[in-house]
């Protein structure tokens, strides 16, 4: 008896069927500065957070859920990160949010591949389609975020496009009234320039501190940056150097 559920539990994980990249072709980047039409929730407590998050839900308040989602991974990609975090931060929500359509979609299918075949795990990722530049605030409250992740982001090279870059003077603004006091931003890129773009920004707003490399010896999520993205593997294969910055909240 014991044989035959072993083989019927084998054969269960055999038939999930993962997304496959190559049928999620797009755009290696997105303007964000574009006027994208999509579903945007006027509040927080609009998200459809029961159909993101369902094993977190209350049987008693199916419109709540009993943690909030405390990590962010802005411009997630596809997802390297929120797979490589969900067993590290098993009790914690993150939510996943990403401006092109079709990596949104393979995220989200990636997600629920993973939660068939290892059933009671990765019900604490989900992801979400929108545009963070504008509407970030729609998804969170003040304080609500304990960790912010910007990896490998767009590094619009051009001078006229550089207020299209996820770190800027503005935008810093609001990171820091969603992150609460000691919460994490994290930062890293293959781009010196845009490396030393990112760490003059924090570095002289007066909400943020930079965390030593002894400091960041003792942070699991820190340690994971280089090689849980997609792109992160990809400059590890090439030999690349990456220039990372990590910040508390002050």
């Amino acid at each position: 008896m014991g044989n035959k559920r072993a083989r019927t539990h084998a054969d269960n994980k055999q038939e999930v069927k993962h997304p496959q990249k190559r049928f999620y072709r797009s755009r290696a980047h997105s303007n964000p500065l574009n006027d994208t039409h999509f579903k945007v929730p006027a509040m927080p407590a609009e998200v459809e957070w029961p159909r993101l998050f369902p094993d977190f839900c209350k049987a008693e308040a199916p419109s709540e859920i009993n943690s909030e989602v405390r990590f962010a991974d802005v411009g997630c990609g596809f997802g390297g990160l929120l797979v490589r975090l969900s067993p590290l931060y098993p009790d914690t929500l993150m939510l996943g949010m990403e401006l092109r359509d079709k990596v949104a979609d393979y995220v989200r299918e990636r997600i629920d591949a993973l939660r068939q075949e290892h059933q009671g795990k990765y019900t604490n990722i989900s992801c979400v389609r929108t545009n963070t530049q504008k509407y970030l605030p729609h998804y969170f409250r003040k304080g609500q975020l304990t960790k912010m992740f910007f990896l490998f982001p767009d590094p619009h090279f051009k001078t006229a496009n550089h207020r299209r870059r996820i770190i800027s003077d503005t935008l810093l603004a609001d990171y820091a009234y969603l992150l609460a006091p000691g919460g994490m931003l994290y930062t890293i890129t293959d781009v010196e320039e845009l490396g030393q773009w990112m760490a003059t920004r924090l570095d002289r707003h007066p909400s943020f501190q930079r965390l030593s490399e002894e400091e960041l010896a003792a942070d699991k999520a820190a340690g994971v940056l280089t090689s849980a993205t997609e792109e992160g593997q990809k400059v590890a294969r090439n030999e690349g150097q990456t220039w990372r910055a990590v910040y508390r909240r002050l």
